[in-house]
This record gives structure tokens, C-alpha cells and sequence, in this order.
């Protein structure tokens, strides 16, 4: 395993996955008292990897829940390109004969903290069995002996079953769960990622080399960052589209007016918008444009991101920034993207990094 560090959700703020079908992503998490922020559980030594570093058992209360927090259960929050639900798949402790008080105490808190966030979980494990009245596995929420005799949590003498009762008779959300807005990250940091089932069935990449990114299915790109390959895709307010095939665009073919002097411009037609892109290495060299079902607004606004975010990432976003150390370009919610402009190095004879993205009302 690993000297220090477990793996955990964390990196998820700034890296986060998109599928084809974004609505049926879930991430899983394990949590033990004896494992820890910075401790994979191991004992025996540093030989096997044992560190002075305090196990979640160690933690006090209120540092439990932060870390936990920032470990696994800020990923369900709404509006980020990272949201989607968390399951604590493995939690548990020992029960009848446990003496080690920090990890009753580590299970009651836990619980507390599941309860609290209205936290789907499984715990481990839960079956075991018992030999002449006594578990070999006091982990186990429900033991049974060689004649199919059966002790459970919820028999006496086993401390765990209050805090038990606790979380599965909490009250939670049941029913159907409302439609949040969805946010996703498109990344060609090593490869291609074409989030598009159309893209997929169709294959459109025309300069072979190029990374190529598009958005999921009832999506669109709102966003491109600036030399890291990055895309930002929302289904708020998105448009319908039409089942027409898709054009790659890589000049200024459909530029009327020069909306960014200067820079070269690839620029999707009137009735379309730009749903996914490609680069070869930091050099941007397309747009991909798709049809759209209703009339779509003209007028431009450029968004200038050649220096800096634009907009501004507030204190919340940079924590959940989705493309680190670089500049970032996002039209608004209520625009779509319309063309992206790009350096030109005569010397170099190649496209260069995008810097500024042509945004147009959706109405």
C-alpha cells in the first residue's frame, strides 16, 4: 500500500470524473477507526509502514468531522463540477468484547456524522459466525452458530446498538430526488475525452495527433482553460439540439466581424454551438459545433481570459477550481459558446493557446 497517505476523495476538488451518462456517477469511500488521514491502518512497525501520524480513532470530534468532510463528503455538494453522491461503502468496528474505548467512541461519532449528512452507507461486516456461544468475528452485525442460531446487534451485550439504532431509524430523504443542475469537467490532460455518445458512435476527429474533448449528452462546453487541455460543460439552460451531424470548424470560415483582432478564430455557424474542441499539445486547433433546436441570439461578448480567470474565481471556486494554475474563460448561464480565438506564431507556423471565448445570448 502506500508509507503514509490512503486514497481518498480529496483530489476529486480538482480533478473529477465525467461519463458519458454524467447522472450515474457514484463515489465510494471506507472509513476505520484504526485507519487515518495520513495512516493506512498498518502495525508492526515502519518496516510495514506503520507512521506516527493519528488515526481517525485519535481525532477529536470536531476534527473528525472536518477531515471527514474533506476526505469524501463535500463531493455531494450542489453546483460544482465534481457533484454526485458518496456511499460509504466499509465502515465498522468490533463489538461484543471490544475494550479499546477510542474505538467505541470513534463509532459513536462517525455514526453521528452519517446521520448528519444523511449518508448512505454499508457496513462491515455483515455476517459472521459463533462457536460454543462466542463470536469469531465480533465485527459482524449478525452471527450465527453451527445449529443456524442467530445474535445480531440488537441483542444484548453488544455496545454498538444504540449508535446503530441511531443511524438506520434517522429520518433522510426518501422518493424520487429532485434534478440539480449539472456540472462537468472535460479533460485531455494524457487523452481524448469524448463524453459525447454521438461523437463516440461517429468518430469526427480530422487531424490525427489532437486531443479531443466533448461534453456529455444534454450538455454543452461553457468554459475552455487556457493550456491545460480543460473543459467546463453545464445542462443549465441548455438548448435542444437537432439530430444533425456536426461540423468541426477550424478557421474563421464563419466569422462576419473581427470580435477579437488579431487572433485567429474558429467560430461555429449560425444555429449551432461549440460542444466539444481539440488541442495538439497547448495549441488549440478546433471547434466542434452542434445544431441547435431554437433560434439562437447574435450578439457578442468576448470573454478575455489571455491574463487571468474571467470571470474571477471567488475564495469557494479556486478550493474546487477546475483547471489549477491556469487561466480559465467561462461564458454565463444564461449564453452559449459560440467560437473560441487563438494565438498564431508566424514563426512556428502553429495555432497557439485559446484566449478569448465569443459567448451569445441563448434567447
Amino acid at each position: 500500500m502506500f508509507s503514509h497517505g490512503r486514497p481518498m476523495l480529496t483530489p476529486v476538488r480538482n480533478l473529477s470524473n465525467t461519463l458519458i451518462n454524467s447522472g450515474k456517477l457514484v463515489y465510494s469511500a471506507h472509513f476505520y477507526g484504526f485507519t487515518g488521514p495520513n495512516h493506512t491502518g498498518s502495525s508492526g512497525g515502519w518496516q510495514n509502514g506503520e507512521t506516527n501520524d493519528p488515526r481517525y480513532r485519535d481525532l477529536s470530534p470536531q476534527d473528525l468531522e472536518k477531515v471527514v468532510n474533506d476526505q469524501a463528503l463535500f463531493v455531494p455538494q450542489s453546483g460544482q463540477h465534481f457533484t454526485a453522491p458518496v456511499w460509504v461503502s466499509e465502515f465498522g468496528t468490533g463489538g461484543r468484547g471490544q475494550t479499546d474505548q477510542k474505538e467505541k467512541d470513534w463509532f459513536n461519532r462517525f455514526t453521528d456524522i452519517l446521520v448528519k449528512n444523511d449518508t448512505d452507507f454499508a457496513v462491515w461486516p455483515v455476517t459472521g459466525w459463533t462457536t460454543d456461544g462466542k463470536p469469531n468475528d465480533n465485527w459482524a452485525m449478525i452471527s450465527y452458530d453451527e445449529n443456524g442460531n442467530r445474535q445480531s446487534v440488537l441483542d444484548s451485550g453488544d455496545w454498538r446498538t444504540n449508535a446503530w439504532n441511531k443511524l438506520v431509524n434517522a429520518t433522510g430523504k426518501t422518493g424520487q430526488v429532485a434534478k440539480a443542475d449539472r456540472w462537468n469537467m472535460i479533460n485531455l490532460d494524457h487523452d481524448n475525452q469524448n463524453a459525447s455518445s454521438w461523437v463516440r458512435a461517429n468518430s469526427p476527429i480530422t487531424t490525427p495527433g489532437n486531443r479531443q474533448g466533448s461534453r456529455p449528452d444534454g450538455e454543452r462546453l461553457i468554459g475552455l482553460s487556457r493550456e491545460k487541455h480543460r473543459g467546463l460543460c453545464t445542462d443549465v439552460n441548455a438548448p435542444a439540439t437537432r439530430s444533425d451531424n456536426w461540423e468541426i470548424v477550424t478557421n474563421a470560415k464563419y466569422t462576419t466581424k473581427d470580435w477579437a483582432p488579431g487572433w485567429e478564430k474558429a467560430q461555429c455557424p449560425v444555429g449551432s454551438m461549440v460542444a466539444g474542441y481539440s488541442m495538439w499539445d497547448t495549441a488549440f486547433t478546433s471547434v466542434m459545433c452542434q445544431p441547435v433546436a431554437k433560434r439562437l441570439g447574435t450578439t457578442d461578448r468576448v470573454v478575455w481570459f489571455d491574463r487571468g480567470d474571467n470571470p474571477a474565481l471567488n475564495a469557494k471556486q479556486l478550493r474546487s477550481d477546475w483547471a489549477p494554475y491556469d487561466y480559465k474563460g467561462r461564458c454565463d448561464t444564461d449564453e452559449y459558446l459560440a467560437g473560441v480565438a487563438f494565438n498564431w506564431s508566424s514563426s512556428q507556423k502553429y495555432h497557439d493557446t485559446p484566449d478569448a471565448l465569443l459567448c451569445h445570448p441563448l434567447d
